[in-house]
């Protein structure tokens, strides 16, 4: 039933949201010259695959974790995009093809290491990462990969419509309540 909302709402949106894809792909393009950013995350099973974001970082950043990047080298654009999470939006189409689904843990990149052994434990990767999550609406991230781990973990084995909803809800709400 997840995996149809999935397709639902994905579809949906990039149809909807179309007209604010192409004003942020332009825009992105004139800061820029490069709008997207893509980057293979580790998926289901361990399967790795194509994330696609708009671009908030300067070509040629190293492709490391977030946390661990120069902050000089976020874009002004880039920080909108951040605040606002837009950057996301290209994601509906991980989404919608199957590779994401809007509820899961956050897709990590082949080197953090430290996470993977803990999701490993934990068979985190038995499910599709996601969008957004419990980690991401209790503010933890990948700078604590234990207890990320064990956040998602909670999550996947209480996962059902009810929190799918609250999940995509609350991560609304907190972003509008920290863009206003």
């Amino acid at each position: 039933m997840i995996r149809f909302f999935d397709f639902l709402f994905s579809f949906l949106g990039l149809i909807i949201l179309s007209p604010i894809f192409l004003l942020l792909l332009i825009i992105g393009l004139l800061e820029n010259g490069s709008p997207l950013f893509k980057q293979y995350r580790i998926g289901r099973n361990q399967k790795p695959f194509l994330l696609i974001k708009f671009r908030s970082m300067r070509k040629g950043t190293e492709s490391i974790a977030t946390h661990l990047i120069n902050p000089s080298m976020i874009t002004p654009f880039g920080k909108f995009l951040r605040r606002t999470k837009l950057d996301e939006l290209p994601q509906l189409y991980n989404v919608l093809i199957g590779n994401m689904s809007f509820v899961g843990p956050r897709p990590c990149l082949s080197n953090q290491k430290k996470l993977i052994s803990e999701r490993e434990k934990k068979e985190i990767f038995k499910v599709r990462p996601g969008i957004t999550g419990l980690a991401q609406i209790s503010e933890i991230n990948m700078k604590t990969p234990i207890l990320l781990a064990k956040t998602d973990f909670k999550m996947i084995n209480e996962m059902n419509l009810y929190f799918y909803f609250y999940f995509i809800f609350k991560t609304f709400f907190l972003i509008f309540k920290k863009s206003a």
